[in-house]
Protein backbone atom coordinates (compact mmCIF):
# COMPACT_ATOMS: atom_id res chain seq x y z
CA UNK A 1 0.00 0.00 0.00
CA UNK A 2 0.87 3.27 -0.34
CA UNK A 3 1.47 5.65 2.65
CA UNK A 4 -1.55 8.02 3.51
CA UNK A 5 -1.46 11.23 2.94
CA UNK A 6 -0.37 13.24 6.25
CA UNK A 7 -1.51 17.13 5.86
CA UNK A 8 -0.35 17.55 9.63
CA UNK A 9 2.20 16.59 12.17
CA UNK A 10 -1.06 15.65 14.18
CA UNK A 11 -2.38 12.98 11.79
CA UNK A 12 1.00 10.76 11.85
CA UNK A 13 0.04 9.13 15.23
CA UNK A 14 -2.97 7.58 13.88
CA UNK A 15 -1.32 5.79 11.08
CA UNK A 16 -0.31 3.21 13.29
CA UNK A 17 -3.53 1.27 13.32
CA UNK A 18 -3.72 1.91 9.41
CA UNK A 19 -0.22 0.37 8.15
CA UNK A 20 0.35 -3.06 7.57
CA UNK A 21 1.84 -5.64 10.21
CA UNK A 22 3.86 -8.85 10.05
CA UNK A 23 2.52 -11.76 8.11
CA UNK A 24 2.51 -14.59 11.16
CA UNK A 25 1.30 -17.24 8.85
CA UNK A 26 4.83 -16.38 6.74
CA UNK A 27 6.74 -16.30 9.77
CA UNK A 28 5.23 -19.91 11.40
CA UNK A 29 6.25 -21.49 7.80
CA UNK A 30 9.50 -19.76 8.13
CA UNK A 31 9.94 -21.34 11.45
CA UNK A 32 8.86 -24.90 10.54
CA UNK A 33 11.53 -24.64 7.36
CA UNK A 34 14.21 -23.63 10.04
CA UNK A 35 12.94 -26.71 12.52
CA UNK A 36 13.49 -28.93 8.66
CA UNK A 37 16.89 -27.93 7.97
CA UNK A 38 20.11 -30.11 8.74
CA UNK A 39 21.18 -28.92 11.54
CA UNK A 40 20.00 -28.94 15.45
CA UNK A 41 16.70 -26.90 16.04
CA UNK A 42 18.12 -22.98 17.01
CA UNK A 43 21.80 -23.82 16.34
CA UNK A 44 22.30 -20.85 13.91
CA UNK A 45 20.99 -18.84 16.38
CA UNK A 46 19.88 -15.13 15.73
CA UNK A 47 20.01 -15.66 11.89
CA UNK A 48 16.93 -18.04 11.92
CA UNK A 49 15.62 -15.01 13.97
CA UNK A 50 16.07 -12.50 11.43
CA UNK A 51 15.04 -15.00 8.54
CA UNK A 52 11.69 -15.69 10.66
CA UNK A 53 11.63 -11.92 10.80
CA UNK A 54 12.22 -10.96 6.89
CA UNK A 55 9.69 -13.59 5.90
CA UNK A 56 7.03 -11.85 7.90
CA UNK A 57 7.71 -8.45 6.66
CA UNK A 58 8.51 -9.86 2.84
CA UNK A 59 5.22 -11.88 3.65
CA UNK A 60 6.37 -14.84 2.30
CA UNK A 61 8.40 -17.91 4.09
CA UNK A 62 11.16 -18.07 1.76
CA UNK A 63 12.31 -14.57 1.52
CA UNK A 64 14.56 -13.34 -0.71
CA UNK A 65 17.31 -10.11 -1.38
CA UNK A 66 16.94 -8.81 -5.02
CA UNK A 67 17.06 -4.84 -4.42
CA UNK A 68 18.80 -3.54 -1.08
CA UNK A 69 18.33 0.34 -0.89
CA UNK A 70 20.44 2.50 1.36
CA UNK A 71 19.32 6.04 1.72
CA UNK A 72 21.80 8.20 3.21
CA UNK A 73 19.90 12.02 3.73
CA UNK A 74 22.12 14.96 4.39
CA UNK A 75 20.90 18.08 6.73
CA UNK A 76 22.52 21.31 8.10
CA UNK A 77 21.54 22.64 11.57
CA UNK A 78 21.27 26.44 13.20
CA UNK A 79 22.27 24.82 16.75
CA UNK A 80 26.17 24.58 15.18
CA UNK A 81 25.70 28.78 16.28
CA UNK A 82 26.04 27.40 20.08
CA UNK A 83 29.99 25.65 19.03
CA UNK A 84 28.67 22.38 19.72
CA UNK A 85 30.75 20.82 16.67
CA UNK A 86 34.38 21.65 16.06
CA UNK A 87 34.02 20.85 12.33
CA UNK A 88 32.31 23.35 9.62
CA UNK A 89 28.96 22.90 8.28
CA UNK A 90 30.58 23.16 4.87
CA UNK A 91 31.29 19.49 5.51
CA UNK A 92 28.11 18.12 4.98
CA UNK A 93 28.34 19.34 1.24
CA UNK A 94 31.65 18.02 1.19
CA UNK A 95 30.71 14.59 2.58
CA UNK A 96 28.06 14.74 0.37
CA UNK A 97 30.39 15.28 -3.07
CA UNK A 98 32.55 12.39 -1.49
CA UNK A 99 29.41 10.17 -1.49
CA UNK A 100 28.35 10.98 -5.10
CA UNK A 101 32.45 10.22 -6.10
CA UNK A 102 31.85 7.02 -4.10
CA UNK A 103 35.22 7.99 -1.86
CA UNK A 104 33.07 7.39 1.70
CA UNK A 105 33.17 4.16 4.08
CA UNK A 106 29.36 3.96 3.07
CA UNK A 107 30.51 2.92 -0.80
CA UNK A 108 32.53 0.66 0.07
CA UNK A 109 30.40 -1.28 2.26
CA UNK A 110 27.18 -1.19 0.50
CA UNK A 111 29.10 -2.28 -2.35
CA UNK A 112 30.56 -5.42 -0.56
CA UNK A 113 27.15 -5.71 0.62
CA UNK A 114 24.95 -5.50 -2.39
CA UNK A 115 23.58 -2.63 -1.58
CA UNK A 116 22.32 0.55 -3.99
CA UNK A 117 22.97 3.91 -2.24
CA UNK A 118 21.07 6.96 -3.01
CA UNK A 119 22.19 10.50 -1.27
CA UNK A 120 19.42 12.93 -0.63
CA UNK A 121 21.06 16.60 0.17
CA UNK A 122 18.20 18.25 2.09
CA UNK A 123 18.82 22.11 1.71
CA UNK A 124 22.18 22.66 2.93
CA UNK A 125 22.46 26.22 2.25
CA UNK A 126 19.62 26.77 4.75
CA UNK A 127 20.08 24.66 7.81
CA UNK A 128 17.51 24.69 10.23
CA UNK A 129 17.13 27.22 12.88
CA UNK A 130 18.72 27.77 16.13
CA UNK A 131 16.41 25.55 18.58
CA UNK A 132 17.83 27.37 21.45
CA UNK A 133 16.49 30.10 20.03
CA UNK A 134 13.35 28.56 18.48
CA UNK A 135 11.77 26.06 16.70
CA UNK A 136 14.52 24.07 14.30
CA UNK A 137 11.81 23.65 11.88
CA UNK A 138 8.02 24.36 11.15
CA UNK A 139 6.06 22.53 10.74
CA UNK A 140 5.85 22.89 7.02
CA UNK A 141 9.29 22.45 7.03
CA UNK A 142 8.95 19.30 9.08
CA UNK A 143 6.90 17.71 6.80
CA UNK A 144 8.20 18.66 3.69
CA UNK A 145 11.48 16.99 4.54
CA UNK A 146 9.51 14.09 5.92
CA UNK A 147 7.54 13.59 2.70
CA UNK A 148 10.87 13.70 0.67
CA UNK A 149 12.29 11.00 2.58
CA UNK A 150 9.26 8.48 2.08
CA UNK A 151 9.37 10.40 -1.47
CA UNK A 152 13.08 8.38 -1.67
CA UNK A 153 11.70 5.01 -0.98
CA UNK A 154 11.84 2.96 -3.88
CA UNK A 155 8.35 0.76 -3.21
CA UNK A 156 10.07 -2.71 -5.29
CA UNK A 157 13.06 -2.99 -2.73
CA UNK A 158 13.59 -5.66 -0.29
CA UNK A 159 14.79 -4.02 2.62
CA UNK A 160 16.01 -0.76 3.16
CA UNK A 161 18.83 0.95 4.90
CA UNK A 162 18.69 4.28 6.56
CA UNK A 163 21.59 6.58 7.34
CA UNK A 164 22.49 10.33 7.89
CA UNK A 165 25.44 12.93 7.65
CA UNK A 166 24.87 16.34 9.27
CA UNK A 167 27.61 18.27 11.32
CA UNK A 168 25.55 18.98 14.49
CA UNK A 169 23.13 16.33 13.90
CA UNK A 170 24.45 14.40 17.26
CA UNK A 171 23.56 17.21 19.64
CA UNK A 172 20.21 16.83 17.76
CA UNK A 173 19.76 13.45 18.22
CA UNK A 174 20.53 13.94 22.09
CA UNK A 175 18.25 16.12 22.21
CA UNK A 176 15.18 13.93 20.57
CA UNK A 177 15.95 11.30 23.15
CA UNK A 178 16.46 13.42 26.01
CA UNK A 179 13.17 15.15 25.53
CA UNK A 180 11.03 11.68 23.96
CA UNK A 181 12.59 9.27 26.28
CA UNK A 182 13.71 11.68 29.49
CA UNK A 183 16.72 11.22 31.67
CA UNK A 184 20.10 13.06 32.31
CA UNK A 185 20.64 14.93 29.09
CA UNK A 186 24.79 14.26 29.68
CA UNK A 187 23.70 10.47 29.51
CA UNK A 188 22.74 11.01 25.75
CA UNK A 189 25.28 13.13 24.99
CA UNK A 190 28.68 11.94 23.41
CA UNK A 191 31.57 13.11 21.32
CA UNK A 192 29.80 13.26 17.92
CA UNK A 193 32.57 13.87 15.38
CA UNK A 194 34.99 14.41 18.03
CA UNK A 195 34.72 17.37 21.01
CA UNK A 196 36.53 17.59 23.68
CA UNK A 197 35.67 17.62 27.16
CA UNK A 198 34.72 21.97 26.73
CA UNK A 199 32.61 20.68 23.00
CA UNK A 200 30.55 18.21 25.40
CA UNK A 201 29.49 20.56 27.89
CA UNK A 202 28.38 22.94 25.24
CA UNK A 203 26.29 20.24 23.71
CA UNK A 204 24.89 19.82 26.69
CA UNK A 205 23.72 23.15 27.57
CA UNK A 206 22.49 23.38 24.51
CA UNK A 207 20.07 20.69 24.81
CA UNK A 208 19.22 21.62 27.76
CA UNK A 209 18.25 25.18 27.00
CA UNK A 210 17.05 24.08 23.75
CA UNK A 211 14.59 21.67 26.02
CA UNK A 212 13.81 24.38 28.87
CA UNK A 213 12.74 26.77 25.89
CA UNK A 214 10.69 23.72 24.49
CA UNK A 215 9.21 22.03 27.48
CA UNK A 216 5.47 22.88 26.28
CA UNK A 217 5.99 20.27 23.55
CA UNK A 218 7.62 17.30 25.69
CA UNK A 219 4.74 14.32 25.50
CA UNK A 220 4.20 15.54 21.59
CA UNK A 221 7.05 13.76 20.25
CA UNK A 222 6.11 15.22 16.38
CA UNK A 223 6.31 18.39 17.80
CA UNK A 224 9.37 17.81 18.90
CA UNK A 225 10.55 16.53 16.06
CA UNK A 226 9.73 19.74 14.34
CA UNK A 227 11.13 22.04 17.19
CA UNK A 228 14.61 20.25 17.56
CA UNK A 229 15.12 17.72 15.35
CA UNK A 230 16.61 18.28 11.84
CA UNK A 231 15.64 17.82 7.80
CA UNK A 232 17.94 14.54 7.76
CA UNK A 233 16.10 13.35 10.91
CA UNK A 234 12.18 14.36 9.57
CA UNK A 235 13.04 12.38 6.31
CA UNK A 236 14.43 9.04 7.90
CA UNK A 237 11.04 9.06 9.82
CA UNK A 238 9.60 9.45 6.63
CA UNK A 239 11.31 6.82 4.76
CA UNK A 240 10.51 4.57 7.81
CA UNK A 241 6.73 5.06 7.24
CA UNK A 242 6.97 4.65 3.34
CA UNK A 243 8.79 1.58 4.03
CA UNK A 244 6.06 0.26 6.50
CA UNK A 245 3.24 1.03 4.37
CA UNK A 246 5.13 -1.11 1.24
CA UNK A 247 6.01 -4.02 3.74
CA UNK A 248 9.97 -3.28 3.55
CA UNK A 249 12.07 -4.31 6.50
CA UNK A 250 14.51 -1.86 7.42
CA UNK A 251 18.04 -1.72 9.10
CA UNK A 252 18.67 1.30 11.13
CA UNK A 253 22.17 2.78 11.66
CA UNK A 254 23.63 4.41 14.44
CA UNK A 255 22.72 6.83 17.47
CA UNK A 256 21.56 9.85 15.42
CA UNK A 257 19.60 7.45 12.82
CA UNK A 258 18.07 5.53 15.48
CA UNK A 259 17.01 8.58 17.41
CA UNK A 260 15.07 10.15 14.13
CA UNK A 261 13.42 6.89 14.12
CA UNK A 262 12.79 6.75 17.50
CA UNK A 263 10.67 9.25 17.42
CA UNK A 264 8.11 7.34 15.74
CA UNK A 265 8.45 4.98 18.48
CA UNK A 266 7.30 7.61 20.71
CA UNK A 267 4.21 8.53 18.98
CA UNK A 268 3.54 4.70 19.07
CA UNK A 269 5.57 1.48 20.05
CA UNK A 270 4.26 -0.18 16.70
CA UNK A 271 6.09 1.83 14.12
CA UNK A 272 9.25 0.60 14.77
CA UNK A 273 7.90 -3.15 14.33
CA UNK A 274 9.87 -3.72 11.06
CA UNK A 275 12.80 -2.71 11.98
CA UNK A 276 16.15 -4.15 12.98
CA UNK A 277 18.86 -2.14 14.48
CA UNK A 278 21.89 -2.54 12.30
CA UNK A 279 24.93 -2.21 15.07
CA UNK A 280 25.13 -0.06 18.42
CA UNK A 281 27.60 2.35 18.04
CA UNK A 282 30.23 3.80 20.62
CA UNK A 283 28.32 6.49 20.76
CA UNK A 284 27.31 6.68 24.76
CA UNK A 285 23.68 7.50 24.29
CA UNK A 286 22.69 4.23 21.55
CA UNK A 287 22.89 1.31 23.63
CA UNK A 288 20.35 3.28 26.18
CA UNK A 289 18.63 4.04 23.15
CA UNK A 290 18.30 1.03 22.05
CA UNK A 291 17.12 -0.30 25.31
CA UNK A 292 14.25 2.17 25.21
CA UNK A 293 12.97 0.97 22.03
CA UNK A 294 13.62 -2.51 22.85
CA UNK A 295 15.97 -3.01 19.82
CA UNK A 296 18.43 -5.60 20.08
CA UNK A 297 21.49 -4.68 18.04
CA UNK A 298 22.49 -7.18 15.14
CA UNK A 299 26.26 -5.91 15.50
CA UNK A 300 28.37 -4.40 17.76
CA UNK A 301 31.62 -3.60 16.24
CA UNK A 302 32.53 0.06 18.51
CA UNK A 303 31.56 1.97 15.05
CA UNK A 304 30.30 5.61 15.42
CA UNK A 305 30.95 6.95 11.68
CA UNK A 306 27.18 7.16 10.80
CA UNK A 307 26.41 7.93 7.15
CA UNK A 308 24.34 3.77 7.23
CA UNK A 309 28.09 2.76 7.48
CA UNK A 310 26.93 -0.06 10.49
CA UNK A 311 23.09 -0.97 9.05
CA UNK A 312 25.49 -1.92 5.47
CA UNK A 313 27.48 -3.89 7.44
CA UNK A 314 24.73 -5.39 8.87
CA UNK A 315 23.13 -6.07 5.40
CA UNK A 316 25.60 -8.92 4.89
CA UNK A 317 24.72 -10.92 8.30
CA UNK A 318 20.73 -10.30 6.96
CA UNK A 319 22.11 -11.81 3.66
CA UNK A 320 23.59 -14.55 5.65
CA UNK A 321 20.93 -15.36 7.44
CA UNK A 322 18.63 -15.86 3.95
CA UNK A 323 21.31 -17.47 2.51
CA UNK A 324 21.13 -20.20 5.11
CA UNK A 325 17.58 -20.35 5.03
CA UNK A 326 16.46 -20.90 1.37
CA UNK A 327 19.48 -22.54 0.47
CA UNK A 328 20.21 -25.45 3.43
CA UNK A 329 18.70 -28.80 2.57
CA UNK A 330 15.86 -30.20 4.93
CA UNK A 331 16.53 -33.51 6.51
CA UNK A 332 14.34 -35.29 4.07
CA UNK A 333 16.16 -34.03 1.02
CA UNK A 334 19.91 -34.75 2.22
CA UNK A 335 18.45 -37.82 3.55
CA UNK A 336 20.10 -37.33 7.14
CA UNK A 337 18.05 -39.31 9.32
CA UNK A 338 16.91 -37.33 12.45
CA UNK A 339 16.51 -37.74 16.29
Amino acid sequence: MALPPISSLRDIAGLADALPVADAAAAEAARARQNSLTKPPGSLGRLEAIAEFMAAWRGTPRPEIWRAQALVFAGNHGICAQGVNPYPQEVTAQMVANFEAGGAAINQLCAVNGADLDVIALDLDRPTGDFTEGPAMSEVECLDALWQGASAVDEGADILLLGEMGIGNSTVAAALAAACFGGPVAEWTGPGTGADKAGIARKIDAIERGLKRHAALIGDPLAVLAALGGREQAAICGAVLAARAARIPVLLDGFICTAAAAVLHAADKRFLDHCLAGHVSAEPGHRKLLAAIHKRPVLEFDMRLGEGSGAALALGIVRAALACHNGMATFGEAGVAQA
